[in-house]
């Protein structure tokens, strides 16, 4: 969606006022000259509308609309989801604009008159303008074209779809869970409860149907007294107990405390034995003398025993004023007395209703719209168009203003939540204390101090898994009434009726300059008097501890305002009705689709890079409590969610976040480069040394071959000195043979020929690579056949194995007459290596 931006192309805005064209009072309303916006077209198809989500349909829409905060031409559409306002030229959805039906809290129809002169006066029709008020800080009001019945038709369309007949009506269950189905919520609970208690199991909905889910450790167990809701509908089907405490008992204790809401385990130390229990006020009634003994019992059953054996202290924090308390004594409630309650002390936080809350709510809101550079009564306030003052005023109401937001308290109710909060933490960790938490009712207040309490004691729950599992246990399982403070239809048995409007709100979040409007012409209040930001609230506490302790969460500030925007939406079943029973009873698990696959939806589509995660988590810098002191809990107004509609620039404060996760997205890449660089180095390392090895093993065989060589060499230089001793000449050419010449006798005789080659006398061919053998052949005459032939003389010089009678004992030499005209001589150097053979024979030269 397009962020909101300021129109400069067209002749007059709203802004632009004029000598002959202002309207009455300071600070009014200008002209607006409807004449010079260009008529839309009307026919618009509705299939080529890709922004509509799933099941969304258009029942009404405006054409020549003007978004009065940024001064934007429109179309704008009501669906059975939200109100869509469209850009003139673009048609891109304009975010300002767009709030879902269950976000608005109000909306009416105003009119305002411009003043030029008295003749004009009547002439000029009044501008019609809508101003919607959002649940989400936010103030947008549109203006429509005179003389037309666009607005009517918007307004009769938005309160038909704002104020549903049944609970069914609303988009959630139109949708139905699509692609975000929803797991069953009692077993998610049950497997916290698990974790808690140190047991390793599984819950499965076979579990919970079968009640075999009451597992325990050594001090709690987990009961399954109100698996039927009757002992306290507001509670959960499963509560975590002192083990030591029976079913009966805890159903006695129940009846004194208000709506049945007894003390209950929220979370436990499994080291220490210390626990964060929760409940609503005790039933002492005016004179605060009521007591009962298995309260008493139930509640001292919290604190086991030290490990030197002394006893545990117990705190019981009272949320509310003690005024408040007292009063509510009048009612037949109150608070406790520590005298009745051993070991214990009283303190009282002093945070205030729902009612202060709501107010302190809708202050902010207008200090905001009033301050803003999108304000929804289209005048220039502080820099807005480049202007220097303040408000409409000089710089001297810069006090004032910031005197205004002080006066809201809005960040005082936050400061208050947060040190009560982190006093109950202190007193878990450092004291070893055991606390009991509760307020009038135990589900607005409580639901607040102990949540936070919880993610400031347990790291799991700073993680995107842990803040489900918190949310789920102590703000929806423990019966905050999300129905009545969000403001939607309530469920009543079979029947979904609406609780009755209110308009006496103890401060309107609209303004209404002096002569700018004329009283309403007709109003709508979706919200009732129970209406009530508490749960906000409780989130813009966990963004103030995200930005004191920013390495300590998991998710970003990001995720918190799609999470709250999420749930005020209420596209999704989670927070629908206003307990657990309801929800059953509704079938809301399988009805509607679920908020949490939503949001890890997004997360998977960009992975670590999404914006839902923190850059600067570091589990290990904050892997224990977090307890800030008194000093650190300053709260300050949250951009990303107050500012981003009036104040959408200076919204931004996310940008170091949105560089920083840029640098870790490059970072990351590099890092992939990196491994594929290194699994390619090693791929031709290995080949490298595969390469070596096989060289190596080259040079082993040259070497080898070498050695042969060599000693191939010594072995023909040493025959060839033993045939020259016997007077033969050997001649060696160049193509490898060699020939012998052997004088037959000292006579003179003629002379025989000896020739060697690669091929013996017998046509058998040498193997060069295992022999390395020479062949003599020796012609001679019939003569020569005796002892004294030169074949004799060769064979006693070469052989000096040959017996004295004339036989050889060297068989493996095979030297053999071959015939009488032949007589071979072939030396068989392995033959040679099988003998030992005198050294001094191959004498050197």
């Amino acid at each position: 969606m397009d962020v909101p931006k300021h129109r400069s192309g067209r002749s007059t805005s709203l802004r632009d006022a004029t000598d002959s064209s202002k309207m009455e009072g300071t600070g009014s309303w200008d002209a607006l000259e409807w004449t010079k916006i260009e008529p839309v077209s009307r026919f618009v198809s509705h299939t080529n509308l890709d922004f509509l989500l799933e099941a969304e349909h258009v029942i009404a829409e405006g054409h020549g609309v003007v978004l009065v905060n940024t001064d934007d031409a429109g179309m704008l559409m009501i669906t059975n989801f939200r109100l869509l306002f469209l850009s003139e030229g673009t048609r891109k959805v304009i975010a300002l604009g767009t709030i879902p039906h269950a976000t608005i809290e109000k909306f009416n129809k105003t009119v305002a008159r411009t003043q030029s002169n008295a003749r004009q006066l009547e002439k000029t029709p009044p501008q019609r303008l809508l101003q919607v008020i959002g649940k989400d800080m936010r103030i947008i009001v549109f203006g429509f074209r005179p003389r037309t019945k666009q607005r009517r038709i918007i307004f009769d369309a938005l309160r038909r779809c704002t104020k549903p007949a049944t609970l069914w009506d609303l988009y959630a269950f139109v949708c139905g869970p699509s692609r975000f189905k929803n797991t069953n919520p009692q077993v998610r609970l049950l497997d916290e409860y698990f974790r808690l208690i140190g047991k390793g199991a599984r819950a499965s909905t076979d579990m919970i149907e079968s009640g075999s889910f009451t597992l325990s450790n050594d001090l709690w167990r987990i009961s399954s007294i109100n698996s039927n809701y009757k002992m306290c509908p507001s509670y959960p089907f499963a509560l975590v107990v002192p083990k030591i405490i029976s079913d009966d008992e805890v159903l006695l204790a129940s009846n004194f405390r208000a709506r049945g809401r007894l003390p209950v385990v929220s979370w436990c130390h499994l080291g220490t034995g210390a626990v964060l229990a929760r409940s609503s006020q005790p039933l002492v009634g005016l004179m605060m003398n009521m007591r009962s003994n298995m309260d008493e019992k139930l509640v001292a059953a919290l604190c086991s025993k030290l490990d030197d054996g002394s006893r545990r202290k117990l705190y019981i924090a009272d949320a509310r004023p003690r005024k408040n308390a007292l009063a509510n004594g009048a009612m037949g409630g109150g608070s406790e007395s520590s005298s009745n309650y051993f070991q214990s002390e009283i303190v009282f936080f002093g945070i205030d209703n729902i009612h202060a809350m709501r107010d302190s709510f809708a202050r902010l809101r207008e200090y905001l719209d009033t301050h803003g550079r999108a304000s929804s009564d289209g005048m220039s306030s502080f820099l807005r168009h480049g202007g220097s003052t303040w408000g409409g005023g000089n710089l001297s109401s810069m006090s004032a203003s910031v005197s205004t937001l002080g006066d809201s308290g809005w960040l005082l109710h936050v400061q208050n939540v947060l040190a009560g909060s982190a006093w109950i933490a202190a007193r878990i960790a450092m004291e070893k204390a055991s606390v009991l938490v509760h307020c009038s009712d135990g589900w607005d207040r409580t639901s607040q101090l102990v949540a936070l309490a919880n993610l400031l004691l347990d790291p799991y729950y700073r993680t995107f898994n842990g803040f489900q599992a918190l949310v789920e246990k102590d703000w929806l399982a423990f019966g905050h009434p999300f129905c009545d403070r969000v403001g939607l239809p309530a469920f009543s048995g079979s029947e979904l009726t609406r609780q009755p409007s209110s308009s006496n709100f103890a401060a309107s979040p609209g303004r209404q300059p002096s002569g700018a409007f004329t009283s309403p012409s007709s109003s709508h209040a979706q919200t009732s008097n129970n209406y009530s930001p508490i749960f906000l609230q409780w989130v813009d506490c966990v963004s103030q501890l995200l930005r004191m302790y920013p390495f300590a969460f998991e998710f970003s500030a990001a995720f918190l305002v799609d999470f709250l925007d999420s749930m005020l939406s209420c596209r999704f079943g989670n927070f629908l009705c206003n307990s657990e029973k309801e929800r059953l009873q509704c079938n809301i698990s399988e009805t509607c689709g679920c908020m949490w696959v939503y949001l890890a939806d997004l997360r998977a589509l960009e992975g670590g890079s999404h914006v839902h995660y923190n850059p600067f988590y570091d589990p290990l810098k904050h892997n224990g409590p977090l307890l800030p002191p008194a000093a650190a809990l300053a709260p300050t107004l949250w951009p990303q969610f107050h500012l981003r509609w009036a104040c959408p620039e200076e919204a931004q404060a996310g940008e170091i976040e949105a560089k920083c996760r840029k640098i870790i997205t490059k970072y990351t890449e590099l890092q992939k480069a990196k491994e594929v660089a290194e699994r390619k180095s090693k791929e031709i390392s290995n080949a490298m040394e595969s390469l070596n090895a096989e060289l190596q093993n080259l040079k082993q065989q040259n070497s080898s071959a070498m050695n042969m060589a060599n000693r191939a060499n010594k072995e023909n230089m040493s025959i060839k000195r033993a045939i020259q001793s016997i007077g033969c000449k050997v001649h060696f050419s160049n193509t490898g043979d060699c020939i012998v010449d052997i004088e037959s006798n000292p006579l003179g005789t003629a002379q025989n020929f000896l020739y060697c080659s690669k091929k013996g006398s017998d046509g058998i061919t040498l193997d060069d690579e295992k022999d390395l053998a020479v062949a003599v052949t020796v012609t001679a005459d019939d003569d020569d056949n005796d002892e004294n032939s030169p074949i004799s003389r060769v064979c006693e010089n070469l052989c000096p194995f040959r017996s004295a009678d004339g036989g050889c004992r060297w068989p493996n030499g095979r030297c053999a007459q071959l015939s009488s005209q032949f007589v071979g001589l072939r030396a068989n150097f392995d033959a040679f290596d099988k003998l030992s053979i005198d050294d001094s024979y191959f004498k050197p030269e």
